[in-house]
């Protein structure tokens, strides 16, 4: 379980989050959705504890982590697994090694043990075959596989959380990364793997979630199912939502 309650967050004189307030299942498919500077990513670093608000209680299965050491953060954020904005990989590293970093970096496992286990990684994102490029020679919908099958290596996380993953890509590829999001979060409640994906792109957000939030001025301006979305009458919200109404 995973619960905002009254987060507020405030840089010099701009409001970024003001008492902002919502509970969620691991097992949730949720999209929050808004226009640039209005909170979405800051949400992700508040809830894995990479930033601290300035009022209110993050909880996470029932703990407050909002005043918790850095080593007990380690142990919560085992629950989650994150994919940057345009993957950020490590450009010095190959696929393999990019993949390999969290391996070496949390496991005792032997070179043949993490060469396995990297490439069920990267066949389960669709591109064992790229294994042994840089990034540089990858496209960006290849970039943001590495990403993902990167962000599974550390741990097998309740859930996902996405910051703009189709950002920059062409339709197509977009449409694949969506498939293969869906794909990571496949099943029923409460057994699957949720996610939370930071996106203004609305008719890729409508494809891999179920819940959908907006954001507005600091607070959550909508909380609800694609109907409720669909069928809003806030003015501001249908213009956003325009090119799937």
């Amino acid at each position: 379980m995973i619960e905002f309650q009254g987060v507020s967050l405030v840089y010099g004189k701009n409001v970024i989050l003001n008492s902002v307030s919502f509970r969620a299942e691991f097992y949730e498919r949720i999209a929050i959705l808004g226009g640039s500077g209005v909170g979405k990513t800051t949400l992700l670093k508040l809830l894995l504890g990479l930033i601290r608000p300035d009022e209110g209680r993050i909880l996470i299965n029932g703990r407050d982590i909002t005043g918790m050491t850095e080593k007990e953060l380690r142990e919560v954020r085992k629950n989650f697994s994150i994919v940057f904005q345009e993957g950020a990989l490590f450009d010095s590293l190959s696929v393999k090694e990019n993949v390999a970093f969290c391996l070496r970096e949390f496991y005792n496992l032997s070179e043949e043990e993490i060469e396995e286990r990297v490439r069920e990684l990267l066949r389960k994102v669709g591109i064992e075959g790229a294994m042994h490029l840089m990034p540089e020679e990858l496209s960006g919908g290849m970039q943001r596989r590495v990403a993902i099958a990167r962000s599974l290596a550390a741990c097998e996380p309740k859930m996902i959380l996405y910051d703009e993953p189709t950002t920059g890509l062409d339709p197509l590829t977009a449409d694949t990364i969506c498939n293969l999001m869906k794909e990571l979060s496949q099943g029923e409640p409460p057994e699957r793997r949720g996610l939370i994906v930071v996106t203004h792109k609305v008719t890729d957000a409508v494809k891999v979630a179920e819940r959908f939030m907006y954001l507005r001025n600091g607070t959550i301006a909508f909380d609800g199912d694609l109907e409720g979305l669909v069928s809003t009458e806030d003015e501001e919200l249908r213009r956003f939502i325009n090119e799937i109404l």
